[in-house]
């Protein structure tokens, strides 16, 4: 069962929010006892703001992706946010979310804008995580004070869907590394002028993954980009969100500068063993002309 943080928007804005400010959303289907798990779960101070999730709400942003089944009727997960510095990036640390990754939150994330926050994602027992995404992304609109566009929600929401399908058959590491490569690409080069453009850099980032994706797949992906293309993703803030978040993903060892990190350091030690070896070989030809 796919159990969700849907949550609608308060009243309330949070323009002023602080750095520190905690915003906690919470399943309504949960037990008074399952609250209280969830509440030291997300390690909640007394004074955050709560807001409550809805299943109607669940369906009405993964309707349209994922079977109604899938989804369930029951609204049981609970996220909180909490406002950092300027500059800091994202983080994501889950608990009982079997699906979803870390790595997947933040790449959905940076794409419905969301920046410098602590994000937590839990539930009272092990659930897919897959919904949580836009309780997660209207606990920040609360907290900040800013009005997340539709599209874009619904386009963060297919991205998480569509990651976590991949992660299924490739790997969840190579899925949210895949995601977070052709993103790159695009906020450094500007959005491709057709799907020709987009299709080679989709196989590119996932050849330099060792991931082999089909026909299917990759019309998927073309179809989900072009849909950020025309929800006016801000590229520049996803940007600067993925060079703050590249210490996070596990593939990052994998990329350029991860490599060129290693590169050092393997010559490094090498450059170690080499003056071992000399001063041994130069020892003994010292010793050779003694006798």
């Amino acid at each position: 069962m796919i159990a969700a943080c849907m949550i609608a928007i308060p009243q309330i804005g949070l323009a002023d929010a602080a750095v520190g400010d905690v915003i906690v959303t919470l399943g309504e289907n949960l037990t008074p006892q399952q609250k209280e798990t969830v509440l030291q779960d997300l390690n909640a101070p007394e004074n955050a703001q709560t807001v409550t999730v809805s299943n109607e709400e669940e369906h009405k942003y993964l309707g349209q992706y994922i079977p109604k089944s899938q989804i369930g009727t029951k609204a049981l997960s609970s996220s909180s946010i909490t406002i950092e510095k300027s500059g800091s990036g994202l983080e994501v640390q889950t608990k009982n979310i079997t699906a979803i990754t870390d790595e997947m939150y933040l790449n959905a994330l940076m794409t419905a804008g969301v920046k410098d926050a602590t994000v937590q994602v839990t539930a009272p027992f092990e659930v897919s995580g897959t919904a949580a995404l836009t309780g997660l992304i209207k606990a920040y609109e609360v907290s900040s004070d800013q009005v997340i566009p539709e599209d874009v929600k619904q386009v963060a929401n297919e991205e998480l869907v569509t990651t976590s399908e991949l992660g299924q058959k490739h790997g969840e590491e190579n899925a949210a590394a895949l995601m977070a490569k052709v993103k790159e690409q695009v906020a450094q080069n500007g959005v491709p002028a057709n799907d020709e453009e987009l299709r080679t850099m989709i196989e590119n980032a996932a050849k330099e993954l060792g991931i082999t994706l089909t026909e299917e797949e990759i019309n998927s992906l073309i179809s989900l980009f072009n849909k950020m293309k025309d929800a006016n993703i801000d590229w520049n803030q996803v940007s600067q969100q993925l060079d703050q978040a590249k210490e996070k993903i596990t593939k990052f060892i994998e990329s350029e500068e991860g490599q060129n990190f290693i590169d050092q350091v393997i010559q490094f030690f090498a450059a170690i063993w080499n003056a071992i070896v000399s001063l041994f070989n130069g020892g003994g030809q010292n010793a050779a002309g003694l006798k």
